[in-house]
């Protein structure tokens, strides 16, 4: 037991240390959540953060996107195990405004960006609760900046393909990517609220002169823009919802469905609907909603749209 003097963010740390060395926490099972802490221990967000960060810096657990904190696969040895020292004073560790928006990423890549909070960044970091508003006026400003480092992480390439086509494939399927990897980052602000980041206008910059040049008038071609912008974002927005939902319910998509067998039953035998019942009793193994297959047919059917206009013309 660690002494009662102990911060409490070392007593929380050492308790879950515990449960994964008696075996109750096994490699890769989820460690409970910084709200999850908050909760249970009576603590605030920022302590929760800061005791997961300590079994993270010992190298007890791990973050992994769109998951949360797991008992990582390999544990170091128990003599291996020991409370990091607190950081020495001095300047921060050289905080600087690139680090800060790094961990945030981390943050709500991991838990979502609920989740986020400039004392939670603070304490993965390391520093002072106050520390991260030296660098960055306020969380809305980090959110801002995180949206803008995301969204730089792929380039177009220097030798672009030559049709239209092509062109807007790669570029609806570079934000896939990056709403596939930063799931919060289809939440980060509504279609008629535009951020005007510049690694974003990168994007739109890169779809907007592949449809300049064809006849269409300018508000077309802005027009056709937004659309492939939203489609791919209307689409994105269910990886954070869904991610939300299994945080809140602790059931995954598929245990979730599974408690509504009684439901879909009480559908599916109402002569109501015979077009669902008829399409869904066709299906030996069930309707799977893939969001990735979803968005390559929705894609094309988009583009199929758009030729009509770019080529009609």
């Amino acid at each position: 037991m660690p002494p009662e003097s102990d911060p409490p963010y070392l007593r929380i740390a050492a308790e879950i240390r515990r449960r994964i060395a008696d075996g109750e926490l096994a490699p890769g099972d989820r460690v409970p959540s910084t709200r999850q802490i908050a909760k249970e221990w009576g603590v605030a967000l920022a302590t929760a953060t800061k005791a997961l960060t300590t079994l993270r810096l010992e190298g007890l657990v791990e973050a992994r996107p769109r998951v949360g904190t797991v008992v990582a696969t390999r544990t170091p040895a128990p003599s291996a195990r020991r409370t990091p020292p607190p950081p020495p004073p001095g300047p921060e560790h050289e905080l600087t405004r690139e680090r800060i928006v790094r961990a945030a990423i981390e943050i709500a890549d991991s838990e979502g960006l609920a989740a986020l909070s400039m004392r939670g960044v603070a304490a993965r970091l390391g520093v002072a609760a106050m520390s991260p508003y030296r660098h960055v006026g306020s969380k809305e400003d980090l959110v801002l900046l995180m949206a803008d480092t995301a969204f730089g992480e792929k380039p177009y390439p220097a030798d672009p393909p030559t049709s239209w086509r092509p062109r807007l494939e790669l570029a609806a399927r570079t934000l896939w990517a990056l709403y596939r990897s930063h799931p919060w980052l289809a939440q980060t602000g509504p279609l008629t609220r535009p951020l005007l980041l510049p690694n974003l206008m990168v994007h739109a910059e890169w779809v907007l002169a592949t449809l300049d040049g064809h006849g269409l008038d300018p508000t077309t071609v802005l027009d056709l823009h937004v659309l492939l912008y939203s489609y791919v974002q209307g689409i994105a927005a269910n990886l954070e919802q869904e991610a939300q939902a299994e945080a809140a319910t602790g059931l995954s998509e598929d245990e979730w469905m599974d408690r509504q067998s009684q439901a879909l039953q009480a559908i599916t035998t109402s002569p109501r609907y015979p077009t669902f019942t008829r399409l869904t009793a066709s299906l030996p193994n069930g309707y799977d909603l893939r969001l990735d297959e979803l968005f390559e047919l929705g894609l094309g059917t988009l583009l199929d749209g758009v030729a009509v206009i770019v080529e009609g013309r």
